[in-house]
């Protein structure tokens, strides 16, 4: 064997052992991305018992926001956590708010329950929707754009959506309960 042939079958020896070393690193990186990936859906949800039912509901909206930017907002009472999905017992409504020049408006989505099982609180910064009926728990709190008014605010809800029209203002402090109308 000639020093050119043994040169030769080292550089291709060379060649595939990088080669060999890639592949193994490759299925390492896939195996610990398998592993911390991995959950277990008994450790993360609730034991439901027979004849039960438990509602996992996770959704997003998008639209243009007035800058020409998206915005994304998240809905339901499954949220990415570190370990895996997370459920919480109360279900974030879907909610949009829209500012207009004089009043900002607050549309919520909140099916299957009733208007008087509704909780609105509004301060002069934030807006704060719950409910807590049986077989339904929703909770939303909000950071207002604008400063408002909550005693000139008034809220409707039909058909399982709420509108809370909040009027604009300077300076108030003071936290008001809301009527639905």
């Amino acid at each position: 064997m000639g020093d050119e042939e043994r040169w030769s079958r080292r550089r291709r020896d060379w060649w595939f052992d990088i080669y060999e070393e890639f592949e193994r690193m490759n299925r390492m990186i896939e195996d610990i991305i398998r592993r911390s990936f991995r959950f277990e859906p008994e450790k993360i949800f609730e034991k439901v018992e027979p004849g039960e039912s438990k509602v996992y509901t996770y959704g997003f909206s998008i639209r243009i926001g007035p800058d020409g930017k998206p915005i994304i907002r998240e809905f339901g009472n499954v949220f990415p956590g570190r370990y895996g999905p997370e459920v919480k017992s109360e279900m974030e409504p879907l909610v949009d708010v829209i500012e207009r020049d004089d009043e900002i408006v607050v549309v919520a989505e909140l099916p299957g329950v009733e208007k008087e099982q509704i909780q609105i609180n509004a301060t002069e910064k934030s807006l704060t929707i719950s409910v807590d009926a049986l077989g339904r728990r929703y909770r939303k709190e909000l950071e207002l754009p604008s400063a408002i008014d909550p005693k000139s605010s008034k809220a409707t809800y039909k058909n399982g959506v709420l509108e809370v029209r909040l009027k604009k203002v300077g300076q108030t402090t003071k936290g008001e309960k809301l009527k639905i109308e």
